[in-house]
């Protein structure tokens, strides 16, 4: 069956409106991926766009020869990895328990959940809490605990688990089961689309983030990558002597050191992502078709 000219046409513009939103996506992220490969010169006179100019590998090999660097690295991934196995451990045991429509004082806890999406105690008393109460300055726990639950990952998760069948959690229970049994062994695998979707957001939040590490790391040597590449973007670190010799200066960080610092910390985000990338797909998607 052909399709009429006004489908032609509808998918012709669907079409046009899908190209022109995936190069505005794209194009940023290839500028700075050129700047990185391009000299100053070139980046300052506004000669760079896809296409790298001047082409200059020594901030590359400057910037990976910084030890500092390298330990925020791997802060970075010790960061996320268990902030990350926290937060979906809290978050799929709770959504579990808030699920169930007998829970006792189940209206009051999803108030009390959902009342901190709209309402915190703020900075000041956040940073008392860790700093002085628990005492983690200089403890990469201060980064990893605050802000291990996310409200609104766990209604999508409890959402996702009330609409589930109901027999399947009956006949497991009729056969033994207890309640954590009937979690890892029937829910948990049914529900691979919607934990693959958690997991990457909390991964994407922890691997971006740096305003708790300003807040509560002090110490430059366990701060994430993530401060690193802000303190470059603020011109706030010193200079590596191979970083000043690849053409930065003190206090006024190049172009050139900023995309390189860039293209090295979402690197592994972007990698990663075509992996996870149905799973995802499958997960944002749940609950609108019935």
């Amino acid at each position: 069956m052909k399709d009429s000219l006004g489908r032609k046409i509808f998918k012709i513009i669907n079409i046009s409106i899908i190209v022109i939103f995936i190069f505005l996506t794209v194009y940023p992220f290839l500028q700075v991926v050129a700047e990185s490969f391009s000299s100053e010169a070139m980046i300052r006179g506004g000669h760079v766009n896809v296409i790298p100019r001047g082409f200059n590998v020594n901030t590359y090999r400057a910037l990976m020869s910084d030890e500092i660097f390298w330990l925020n690295y791997r802060n970075t991934l010790i960061i996320t990895v268990a902030s990350t196995a926290l937060s979906m451990f809290l978050t799929t045991t709770a959504a579990y328990a808030l699920s169930k429509k007998d829970l006792a004082g189940r209206s009051l806890l999803l108030f009390l959940f959902a009342f901190t999406m709209f309402f915190g105690g703020g900075i000041i008393p956040l940073f008392l809490l860790v700093n002085r109460f628990l005492g983690w300055e200089n403890n990469l726990l201060s980064v990893i605990v605050p802000g291990a639950l996310g409200i609104f990952n766990l209604l999508i998760m409890k959402t996702f688990f009330e609409n589930l069948p109901k027999e399947l959690e009956e006949a497991a229970a009729i056969d033994g089961l207890s309640q954590l049994g009937i979690l890892v062994k029937i829910i948990l695998p049914l529900s691979k689309a919607v934990i693959a979707t958690q997991i990457l957001f909390y991964a994407v939040g922890n691997w971006n983030a740096w305003f708790g590490a300003r807040l509560f790391l002090p110490d430059r040597t366990l701060q994430p990558v993530a401060m690193y590449l802000r303190n470059l973007v603020a011109a706030a670190t010193t200079l590596t002597s191979e970083m000043v010799a690849a053409g930065a200066e003190q206090g006024n960080v190049n172009h050139n050191v900023q995309a390189v610092a860039m293209v090295l910390v979402t690197a592994p985000i972007v990698c990663a992502y075509p992996f996870a990338q149905k799973h995802f797909v499958a997960g944002i998607t749940l609950g609108s078709v019935k």
